[in-house]
């Protein structure tokens, strides 16, 4: 496949067929590599961590607006970037971890240049997305308690780490968990190498980033809970995974 063109309107290519994470544009001479990444340097989400409840967060400025509405696998819109997974499993803290079936997940982050769809022509946000529905999606649990997302890796914006919005419901419709997922860091994470992409339309770098200790939601994660696996490629593709323990 030629990967050397920057591809538009990336919906389409995404569909049912992508079931390994894919490039959504163009590809880099030296694709850096980055094998099951989190901060405490360990290969899955849950494997160094206790069973304990994850901290809940705020779910402003951009939650989303009727999301019973956005029951979907691909969540790309008409978004472009470097393709991403997002491999969520909800757990039982109450119950040694156990992985939960049946709970409604919905998840949204903003694109690779810090927007959020359903929101804009604010100062918050002067960019106008209000029409569009972009990077939001919900699903139910599988019976392994699991959720996958097909999207593109989040950018970022003022003040604010590169993260992801989750929104825990039980199969009633009641709210569980709100928090949000946060990114490994350092000079070979998966962060540095997609936001200085410029190939593939990231056009921020680093410059004037705010990192999970600086930021207001992340900087009391002192154990790094809420920090995902990543793993992948610019050229591949990358996935966040992410074992969230919820108490039922």
């Amino acid at each position: 496949m030629d990967r050397k063109k920057f591809l538009k309107n990336s919906l389409g290519l995404l569909g049912a067929s992508l079931i390994l994470p894919k490039v959504i544009s163009s590809c880099s001479s030296d694709d850096d590599v980055i094998t099951n990444e989190n901060s405490n340097g360990s290969s899955g989400g849950s494997t160094s961590e206790s069973c304990s409840v994850w901290p809940t967060e705020t779910e402003g400025p951009f939650p989303t607006i009727t999301p019973s509405s956005y029951v979907r696998t691909n969540i790309v819109g008409d978004r472009t970037g470097v393709a991403a997974t997002i491999s969520i499993e909800i757990q039982n803290a109450n119950d040694n971890c156990e992985p939960i079936e049946n709970m409604i997940v919905d998840i949204w982050h903003c694109d690779k240049d810090g927007n959020y769809s359903q929101y804009g022509g604010t100062g918050m946000q002067p960019t106008n997305y209000q029409s569009y529905n972009f990077l939001r999606g919900r699903q139910v649990t599988s019976s392994e308690g699991k959720v996958e997302f097909t999207t593109i890796f989040p950018g970022w914006y003022m003040s604010r780490a590169t993260h992801i919005h989750v929104h825990v419901y039980n199969a009633s419709g009641t709210s569980i968990k709100v928090t949000q997922i946060a990114f490994p860091e350092g000079s070979n994470s998966a962060v540095v190498i997609v936001n200085n992409a410029t190939d593939y339309g990231y056009t921020k770098g680093m410059s004037g980033y705010t990192y999970n200790a600086n930021d207001n939601v992340f900087s009391d994660d002192t154990s790094g809970q809420q920090i995902a696996t990543v793993s992948g490629s610019l050229s591949e593709g990358f996935t966040i995974a992410a074992n969230i323990k919820v108490s039922v």
